[in-house]
């Protein structure tokens, strides 16, 4: 019977792990838990030296790829305003999208609550769409899937009169690097660079990336998505960093790199009147640096519409903004990233929508935490959230306010 016991307790750890690390945004859960996990006044230039052990993955020389079509822009009316006003909203995969149960029970919950919008995943942190895309490079390297119908949510959205936002992971494309490696990110010592988790990244620098990415952002406007979110719109961390190798560098500053590939895709996407937002780390709201990764807040206001960072108070690090538990003081924590980055941002008139927390990492997460979390963003002057749970499953009394 011990054999079988150990599977279990095995299983079970491993599904842990699976709900609380994969795929979140932030999102990049696991990776901004451990950058998090630093002073919030970061010294000028410093590295982020997370993990100094990485497995180079040997691949042969990548062959002369054909360019990347550049789809046509569609030209689409202004969306309307929604009429419950300010945007507040919460996440869903691309599963639960597709799951008529699922889906059911977010909006039930929408119903009942201040909640007016859904973040879904277009292209999550596999680098999968969770549609069939007819997008010709999706086509080519066979990186749509069925999770949901389009055209069957977007009308079910529209009907309920919820906000819907596409969520796009940008550099951090396993599926991507693996099928176009003249793309990825290479490792000095030979190969694709991985992270500590085991995933493959492209070269930001890389203006093919960039059109593949804006194409599907395209046509996610074209389906019907009102805004278009970037996640993961940065550069590489979690892993042995100085072994990075990216062919395409031509000597810009991380940060500008970013800034200029949300310039491009703002300008490509302007004719479809979509809104582009972009998801940033909480730090960055105080940190002096660009965190390593290409992330100065500052810069990425002047290319997006709305700004989001990540203020999951369970994500800094004992002792940042004078907090001695950050993960137990919810209000305090918010409530000082955002003054740092109000500050920051002051007289540049962008919309900042942070995320918000609705899950339990180091300490129970339920209507006191959340509502804390909601009141810190009213009581610095803004009006907008969303939050993050992994599994999708919200509770209506946790965000009632009556």
């Amino acid at each position: 019977m011990k054999q079988p016991v150990a599977l279990l307790i095995s299983i079970t750890i491993l599904l842990c792990f699976l709900v609380l690390g994969a795929g979140t945004p932030g999102n990049g859960f696991g990776s901004l838990w451990r950058i998090e996990r630093r002073p919030a006044i970061a010294a000028a230039g410093e590295a982020l030296q997370l993990n100094e052990q990485a497995v180079p993955m040997v691949n042969p020389p990548a062959p002369d790829w054909p360019a990347l079509t550049v789809l046509p822009t569609p030209v689409m009316p202004q969306a309307p305003q929604l009429d419950q006003g300010p945007i507040r909203g919460v996440y869903a995969t691309g599963y639960s999208a597709g799951s008529a149960k699922k889906l059911t029970q977010i909006l039930a919950f929408i119903k009942k609550t201040e909640v007016n919008a859904l973040v879904v995943d277009i292209k999550d942190d596999s680098g999968l769409i969770s549609y069939r895309s007819s997008v010709p490079m999706v086509k080519e390297i066979k990186s749509g899937s069925g999770k949901f119908v389009p055209a069957n949510l977007l009308s079910l959205l529209k009907q309920e009169n919820v906000y819907p936002i596409a969520r796009i992971v940008v550099f951090q494309d396993p599926y991507l690097a693996s099928h176009r490696t003249d793309l990825a990110v290479r490792s000095k010592a030979g190969g694709l660079w991985k992270d500590r988790k085991g995933q493959l990244w492209v070269d930001p620098h890389n203006k093919a990336v960039w059109r593949y990415i804006v194409d599907i952002a395209k046509e996610a406007a074209a389906l019907g998505f009102r805004e278009i979110q970037f996640d993961y719109v940065r550069f590489t961390s979690d892993g042995k960093l100085s072994d990075c190798l990216y062919p395409y560098a031509t000597g810009q500053s991380k940060a500008d790199v970013i800034k200029e590939f949300l310039l491009y895709a703002r300008k490509e996407l302007k004719p479809t009147g979509v809104k582009l937002s972009a998801d940033i780390f909480g730090l960055t709201c105080s940190a002096t640096d660009d965190l390593g990764i290409g992330q100065e807040i500052e810069k990425i206001a002047t290319a997006v519409d709305i700004v989001s960072p990540m203020v999951y108070p369970s994500h800094y690090y004992p002792g940042t903004y004078g907090i001695k538990e950050p993960d137990l003081a919810p209000y305090e924590t918010i409530s000082a990233s955002l003054k740092a980055a109000k500050a920051r941002l002051a007289g540049t008139g962008i919309c900042m929508r942070p995320w918000l927390q609705d899950f339990s990492l180091k300490h129970h997460y339920g209507r006191e935490q959340l509502l804390a979390q909601i009141k810190a963003v009213y009581d610095n002057g803004y009006t907008e959230w969303i939050f993050w749970n992994p599994t999708n499953t919200y509770q209506t009394a946790n965000y009632n306010t009556q």
